[in-house]
């Protein structure tokens, strides 16, 4: 069986004091834990001091993005090799928000994808597709295109190193959610494209859902055979709520 993991993306949200009861919150509320793995992303800003509550608690530290470049004049970037220094485990690339804000393209996805493990970094690969695309029945499309961009730059082979989070862009802070099937049904899709490549590296990947994960919701998620966990914004930021999603993933 495959472990889970539910990462909590803060988004650009926190200051100080929040980062430090969000983490004393999460880490109360799991004494004990879940079975699976849990991490954080909080900004970068805070990612020093998240690493120093996080010491001894078992839950991991992430960063919400990662330059592509290793070092050199990119005033304000953030290098893998920062990140690792911080002790970092993860780095998202190809958030939703990345790729529709500052226009990110699975090209510079997969650049980001590959800086990220040059540093031993995990990455969390964001594959999704807008309600235009579902509505348009072009998901696996749009999916399979994010996907195989990663495949062409870095082999499959690096995809076992790494954490795939499909997450329907319209379903992340407008309250609505992938139904399970739904979930199932592009999660199924996305591990079949892995598993041709790589029959052992398919069925292993951890593939997350991300896409208003709430305590409410977040057991019958989890309990579909290729959903492993969750990638989760908004609700992250409320201790109790965040460490009940954690629980459904154990």
């Amino acid at each position: 069986m495959r472990t889970k993991l539910v990462a909590g993306n803060w988004k650009m949200n926190g200051s100080r004091e929040m980062t430090v009861e969000l983490i004393r919150g999460l880490a109360a509320g799991l004494e004990g834990g879940p079975s699976g793995d849990v991490a954080v992303c909080p900004p970068f800003v805070y990612l020093a001091q998240a690493a120093e509550i996080l010491a001894g608690t078992g839950i991991d530290l992430g960063a919400q993005n990662i330059c592509a470049e290793d070092s050199g004049a990119f005033t304000g970037e953030i290098a893998g090799g920062m990140l690792k220094d911080l002790c970092c485990r993860y780095a998202i690339v190809g958030h939703s928000e990345r790729r529709s804000l500052y226009g990110e393209t699975n090209d510079v996805v997969a650049e980001k994808f590959l800086a990220a493990l040059r540093h031993g970094l995990e990455p969390i690969l964001c594959v999704g597709e807008s309600l235009d695309e579902r509505e348009r029945d072009v998901t696996n499309e749009v999916v399979g295109d994010q996907l195989r961009a990663v495949i062409a730059a870095a082999g499959v082979g690096a995809l076992a190193n790494a954490v795939i989070a499909y997450e329907p862009v319209w379903a992340i802070g407008t309250g609505r959610t992938a139904s399970p099937e739904q979930a199932q049904e592009v999660h199924a899709f996305i591990r079949g494209i892995i598993a041709a490549e790589d029959g052992i590296i398919g069925d292993s990947i951890r593939i997350l859902y991300g896409g208003s994960v709430k305590a409410s919701n977040a057991e019958e998620l989890f309990s579909m055979p290729d959903v492993d966990g969750g990638l989760v914004g908004g609700a992250s930021l409320e201790a109790e709520g965040f460490a009940a999603i954690c629980r459904a993933a154990g």
